[in-house]
């Protein structure tokens, strides 16, 4: 072995040595103060120490500068020894800023910093926020996974039950068999047991009781210790504000997500206008995952740019609405093969994007088209700006938004010219900027948006969850600051 070769494995050793020891504190941290430690808005919670070092390098080729395990491993250790509120603490962030700080104490540097968000200055949630799952479809299964990897966390929040069709008791292993094994995201990652005798999922510990209704309003959760819920209706069944508001007649419900863009009530993409909402809005819609993709990149772009019109192209992946072979369908088209056909077919999301930005309204047209592919979707934004610009600009603008701004969870930016769909499954922010495919001419852009359809809009609407139950961890450094 050369002395160049013999360097390269040396160093990966050590490299490998300080993730093996980053990990443990990030589970320490976790689970005994409910602290989420992160790079650039990824989070190491659960994480293997490969994994890690996966992140620490996509960190480095976005920010441009290496972000080092060393440097996360000593802050780390400084939190360690702190007693912190619940917060999410950016280890790459922190670490640029204390690079542009002039200090040679990393160490006294940080502690300095973070006595900001020490446990008396961020106080801890009094209570765990009770969540029921009304359906147990495609998102539903990927929001039950998200809410039961973060239980652990200081138990903020629990999911107490999920609410399914009456059926045979017996089917109740094949709901928790789709739960544990998934042919798109893969297994679950921790343990799955059936309490037949008392109809109830064991999921990592955490105790989920089934119940069985038709309608929204059949249920009594107080019977079940269930108090002020968030309903998150993953069923799509009842969109408007009358069929939503079955959901509050019943005992122990509080607020109701809706998964689907909804009528009458108010379509929120989490990041973008989320403050809007206030204590008396009980029914919410998350939108849907094409409207939570496109949102914030179009805002960022028109705050920075300006948009006079624009058409958006969705190539989405099928969906089960659509037919596996050849049937009928209520709708055009979507009745032929879905794994066999392109099928053109209409999109709200134009409409959608102009509720959540008013400042749109009128301005972008839209339409879709589904490809045969099982996840993971593509936004082809085709917009006239404001004023000249170029790609480089164009780029630079979504590399800065998504390493430090108030949508750096919402937007990501590729760094690879070879990125395909099946790189992406998996991605928890709500739409991927494709930096290599950016085209621009004069005031005319074309920016391609990818997003994971079903996991990356499961975490919007935990995102959003978390907002409407007040047990959003504060983030430190604070974004944009």
């Amino acid at each position: 072995m050369t002395d160049f070769a013999s360097q390269q494995l040396v160093q990966w050793q050590e490299r490998e040595a300080l993730a093996e020891a980053l990990v443990p504190i990030v589970g320490s941290l976790y689970r005994r103060q409910a602290v989420v430690t992160e790079v650039f808005g990824v989070s190491l919670v659960g994480k293997a120490p490969v994994t890690a070092l996966q992140i620490h390098d996509q960190a480095s080729a976005k920010a441009g500068q290496p972000i080092r395990l060393v440097e996360s491993l000593e802050l780390a250790r400084v939190m360690e020894r702190m007693e912190l509120g619940r917060v999410r603490v950016d280890l790459g962030k922190l670490a640029l800023r204390f690079r542009a700080s002039g200090s040679t104490d990393l160490s006294a540097w940080a502690r300095e910093q973070l006595a900001a968000v020490s446990r008396d200055k961020v106080p801890m949630p009094s209570a765990p926020q009770d969540v029921v799952l009304y359906g147990f479809g495609r998102i539903g299964r990927l929001v039950a996974r998200l809410l039961i990897s973060k239980t652990g966390g200081g138990d903020k929040y629990r999911l107490r039950a999920i609410v399914l069709r009456p059926g045979k008791a017996e089917l109740l292993e094949r709901r928790a068999s789709l739960f544990e094994r998934d042919s798109v995201h893969g297994p679950f990652e921790g343990t799955v047991r059936v309490d037949a005798e008392r109809e109830a999922l064991i999921l990592n510990g955490n105790y989920v009781q089934i119940l069985y209704a038709n309608e929204p309003n059949e249920l009594d959760y107080t019977a079940h210790g269930i108090q002020n819920a968030v309903i998150i209706d993953n069923t799509g069944k009842w969109r408007d504000a009358a069929g939503m508001g079955k959901h509050l007649e019943c005992p122990g419900a509080g607020r109701v997500i809706l998964t689907a863009p909804g009528k009458g009530v108010p379509n929120i993409v989490f990041g973008v206008n989320h403050h809007t909402l206030g204590p008396d809005d009980k029914l919410v819609s998350a939108a849907s995952c094409t409207t939570n993709a496109i949102v914030p990149a179009l805002a960022t772009l028109d705050e920075a740019f300006g948009i006079e019109h624009g058409h958006l192209e969705t190539v989405h992946a099928y969906t089960n609405d659509q037919n596996l072979i050849d049937n009928f369908h209520k709708k055009d088209r979507r009745g032929r093969g879905a794994p066999l056909n392109m099928v053109i077919t209409s999109t709200g999301a134009a409409t959608a994007a102009a509720l959540a930005l008013p400042q749109l309204a009128g301005k972008l047209t839209g339409n879709a088209i589904r490809v045969p592919t099982p996840n993971v979707s593509l936004a082809i934004m085709n917009l006239t700006l404001g004023r000249e610009t170029s790609v480089e600009e164009v780029n630079e603008h979504f590399r800065k938004v998504s390493l430090d701004s108030p949508l750096h969870t919402q937007i990501d930016i590729t760094t690879s010219p070879e990125i395909v769909s099946s790189d992406l499954v998996g991605n928890a922010h709500a739409g991927i900027v494709d930096s290599f495919a950016t085209l621009v001419n004069g005031r005319n852009a074309v920016v391609y948006v990818w997003y994971d359809n079903e996991f990356g809009y499961s975490c919007q609407v935990v995102r959003l969850m978390q907002h409407l139950a007040g047990v959003s961890p504060v983030r430190f450094p604070a974004p944009g600051t």
